[in-house]
């Protein structure tokens, strides 16, 4: 079974075609600038040579065209005909409260989709246009949406009700449902299968650490509790957002800037986290890491916040779990940064028997795990991998 999996953005489009029969990556790759000037595919195929074709892409239609043009092509394709592809799955940021898990695409799903526009500004429109794109485009193959607040949506009430008035909830739909959802679902499965836990009763910590970033909880792969909220502004410290923060800010800054509050919602999403708090060095953590080996006091602090705020969420899920089996790290950071692990464990997660094997902790971007073998909780190193998920997710849907 072949699985074409799409992630839409408002003038990109990624894509990979997955064999969910020995979960290989037969090709992917990406359009940009998708109603821009200057649009291009870049189509990667497995053991072919990587093409490049600078091509008008006014609407996502034509992209998807394009697409399928590629993976059928003689020379650079990986399939003789568009037919040998199964289904489709979507990513899909926002399902609101409606959607738990993922969904087989319907006119019903379409409408929920565009009614959670406000809650994915950015992201549920363009989704929904990669969706109406693949009808266009392949008629009658299934699509599938895969939501990246479905995980979240495990979570029980006194974890995902905030302490405002209750007819806020009731009108808006206003809640915490967290995000990264599907990276957070393949990494806790991951760890409890390489892990050897116990499926069921598993008690699993995971940190998804990049420039976006959060941590979640999670018994026998179901969420208990996650760090992001109604919008992915809540919990850790990120490259570009503050992370929790007292709301009373926002109105001292606003009134003392002379701002509204949308301009200080932009600056809490695209100016603050490490960048702000390090001066304005970077957004990315290798930059900043680099400055504060440099001596910039203000990197070494954002990033000594960062690993902190990490910390303590940690903390507080192993509490909210009464205990923790496996704490797993992933994503760009968590995959990559020996330092930033090591710190966050043996600085602060010692009393929960945590113990780091320098030289297991010592890889990047592979499954492992870093824990010393006398450590009371596994640390692992668990790549995400957010289109096989939902390639898995699709298939599971169409047995």
């Amino acid at each position: 079974m072949k699985i074409l999996v799409i992630n839409a953005g408002s003038s990109s489009l990624k894509y990979q075609l997955i064999d969910i029969e020995n979960e290989t990556v037969l090709a992917k790759g990406l359009c940009e600038r998708v109603g821009i000037e200057g649009s291009k595919l870049t189509h990667k195929p497995s053991g072919k040579d990587e093409y490049v074709k600078e091509s008008p892409m006014k609407t996502h239609k034509e992209a998807i065209r394009l697409v399928l043009e590629a993976l059928t092509d003689a020379d650079h394709g990986v399939i003789d005909d568009v037919n040998e592809i199964n289904a489709i799955g979507h990513r899909v940021l926002h399902g609101g409260n409606i959607y738990t898990e993922s969904i087989k695409v319907d006119d019903d799903v379409k409408k929920v989709i565009r009614e959670c526009f406000d809650l994915g500004p950015l992201h549920n429109p363009a989704n929904l246009i990669g969706i109406e794109a693949c009808e266009a485009a392949m008629p009658g193959k299934p699509n599938v949406a895969v939501f990246d607040t479905a995980f979240g949506m495990a979570m029980p009430e006194k974890a995902y009700l905030y302490a405002i008035p209750y007819e806020y909830y009731t009108k808006y739909k206003i809640r915490r449902y967290g995000f990264h959802g599907t990276s957070h679902m393949f990494v806790s499965h991951e760890a409890i299968e390489f892990g050897g836990l116990d499926p069921k009763t598993a008690k699993v910590i995971v940190c998804h650490l990049g420039n976006g970033a959060s941590v979640s909880a999670s018994i026998g792969g179901k969420c208990v509790d996650t760090s992001m909220g109604l919008t992915p502004l809540e919990g850790l410290i990120m490259g570009t957002r503050s992370g929790d923060i007292d709301p009373a800010v926002l109105q001292f800054i606003c009134n003392h800037e002379n701002i509204d509050i949308n301009e200080m919602l932009n600056i809490l999403n695209k100016k603050s986290g490490i960048l702000g708090m390090s001066g304005g060095v970077s957004s990315d953590f290798r930059d900043v890491g680099k400055a504060a080996d440099e001596g910039n006091h203000k990197a070494a602090a954002a990033l000594d916040a960062f690993k902190y705020r990490v910390a303590k969420y940690v903390g507080a899920y192993a509490a909210a779990m009464n205990g923790v089996d496996a704490i797993a790290f992933t994503a760009g950071v968590g995959e990559n940064d020996k330092d930033i692990r090591k710190s966050i464990c043996e600085d602060y997660l010692g009393y929960l028997g945590v113990k780091i094997d320098d030289d297991a902790n010592n890889v990047r971007g592979k499954k492992t795990v870093i824990s010393a073998p006398d450590s009371k909780v596994k640390v692992m190193l668990i790549p995400t991998n957010e289109e096989l998920m939902i390639a898995r997710e699709t298939s599971r849907l169409l047995k």
